[in-house]
């Protein structure tokens, strides 16, 4: 665990979870997160022995609230500068990680928050996540990231409609527009609480609060679930794929197949490669 007082670390074995930890304004991210954020993604990318990494928000109801709006509200164009650039720094840290990032998002993920779970490799959100970049109701438009991002990941024309309208989506609706990989829900297997007469305000707030937290529970075993099944493959040649797959979204195809062959190449000079090859051999002469 890490000492830090808003970025939780919780190493577990090669799979490090990463928690922005300010549940009282809904994990936001202001100047003292940023900065510690882009700390712990150092302290994880120097790690070798962490393969995958969650990130998450804690609590059950945000992954990340985004920029802090009571810090923007009164400075000037130099400070919000000074702010979007730091932020653009750590969230295109976090992309160019050599390890695979997942985002768990559980929640609210807007803005800021939305920005970073693009930069995530991989998204996966629980059924009550709502996702957008509802920065134009504030007057400024996305600032970290997410002009840019969203359009490469849902195609210019939704992203404009998501933009210009600042309208959240349903964790179904980012589904379909190939914003998050997949969804968790709850089903009667989960153990849900049982039902409350609806008059019973307080009683029916309490089963919300459990079943909240039983879809948190699911959404990080699924996530580990996930990062253990990558974890397994050869470090080397995740590490050597994700690179190909950033640089290649940017690059001409005749540039990216070249680039992908170089990458297969070198990924020949790798012990992992030999091992695991003779490993697969000697498997299926069995």
């Amino acid at each position: 665990m890490s000492n830090m007082k808003y970025i939780q670390l919780e190493p577990q074995g090669e799979i490090a979870l990463l928690r922005i930890n300010r549940p009282e304004a809904l994990n936001a991210m202001n100047i003292d997160v940023i900065s510690e954020l882009s700390r712990t993604v150092d302290i994880v990318g120097a790690d070798e022995s962490i393969k995958v990494v969650i990130i998450t928000g804690s609590g059950d109801k945000s992954f990340c609230a985004g920029a802090d709006i009571s810090y923007m509200v009164n400075i000037d164009p130099i400070s919000a500068e000074k702010y979007a650039s730091s932020a653009q720094s750590v969230l295109n840290k976090i992309e160019r990680l050599e390890k695979p990032v997942i985002a768990a998002v559980n929640g609210y993920a807007l803005g800021g928050g939305c920005e970073l779970a693009m930069v995530c490799d991989i998204r996966v959100a629980s059924s009550n996540a709502k996702l957008g970049q509802p920065e134009v109701t504030i007057g400024i438009p996305p600032g970290w990231g997410g002009t840019q991002r969203l359009m490469r990941l849902v195609g210019p024309a939704k992203a404009k409609e998501l933009v210009f309208t600042g309208k959240m989506v349903s964790a179904e609706e980012a589904l379909q527009l190939g914003l998050v990989n997949s969804v968790i829900s709850l089903s009667a297997d989960d153990n849900l609480p049982q039902e409350v007469p609806k008059d019973d305000r307080e009683k029916e707030k309490e089963r919300n609060r459990q079943i909240a937290k039983l879809l948190n529970n699911k959404l990080m075993d699924e996530c580990v679930d996930l990062a253990k099944q990558i974890a397994k493959n050869s470090f080397n040649a995740v590490k050597v794929s994700k690179m190909l797959i950033n640089r290649g979204m940017d690059a001409d195809l005749t540039t990216g197949l070249r680039l992908e062959i170089y990458g297969w190449s070198l990924c020949f000079a790798h012990e992992d490669r030999q091992k695991m090859m003779s490993e697969f051999l000697n498997k299926s002469k069995k």
